[in-house]
């Protein structure tokens, strides 16, 4: 990929989600790109490709957006037309940024490409470890919602809706996502690297129940 492309391209995002939410900003979108990379040398994919689809992925996020899940494909189609990129490649990129989210977990892909796969493990990457815990509470605090209430159980049967309506405590977050999408990886780097954010979450909320509850 030409290198002035993808410079638009950052530039463009750094633009456009400059003041966005602490777990969905520029920072978001950079570390994203870092683990697509890293995944990239592991699978036969098109660089350019999983290139613009993990920079532009959330560059209207739904949730901000009154879940309006039209506006981030649409902005990034408009963004790709003003810099002469193939219609092809524009729109494998639509594609995977109107399939890449968790949506609640049970919603099934309408595309399957080797890039999507690529990027979604990127993007699920982010959501774990230390970097998705602090995410979590992030956005929680964003939106007020309650760190933890031991009356309020996870729903782990939620509808698409209900998981995008869902004012249920941070710590909830855990059990409807984060704790699910190490088994959901598609790729072998992200699973390897997904296991091990995943142990290191499971040792997080030990130590958070431990100190809830007053254990030593």
């Amino acid at each position: 990929m030409k290198n002035n492309i993808l410079e638009k391209t950052i530039s463009f995002v750094k633009h456009q989600l400059d003041g966005a939410e602490g777990g969905h900003d520029w920072f978001h979108i950079e570390r994203v790109y870092k683990n697509t990379l890293l995944i990239a040398k592991t699978e036969d994919c098109n660089l350019q490709i999983v290139s613009l689809g993990a920079l532009l992925h959330d560059i209207a996020d739904s949730k901000f957006y009154n879940g309006d899940e039209k506006i981030g494909p649409k902005v990034a189609v408009d963004f790709l037309r003003s810099q002469k990129v193939s219609e092809d490649s524009i729109e494998h990129v639509k594609k995977i940024i109107e399939n890449i989210s968790f949506k609640g977990g049970k919603e099934k892909r309408t595309f399957t490409s080797k890039e999507l796969d690529v990027v979604q493990d990127a993007d699920r990457l982010d959501a774990l470890g230390a970097i998705g815990i602090a995410r979590t509470f992030s956005y929680g605090g964003f939106k007020n919602r309650a760190i933890y209430n031991p009356e309020i159980e996870p729903n782990l049967n939620m509808t698409k809706e209900e998981y995008k309506k869902s004012t249920a405590p941070s710590i909830n977050h855990f059990y409807e996502k984060l704790l699910l999408l190490k088994d959901k990886m598609n790729t072998m780097s992200g699973k390897k690297i997904a296991e091990q954010r995943h142990q290191f979450m499971k040792l997080y909320l030990e130590q958070f129940y431990n100190e809830w509850n007053g254990f030593l």
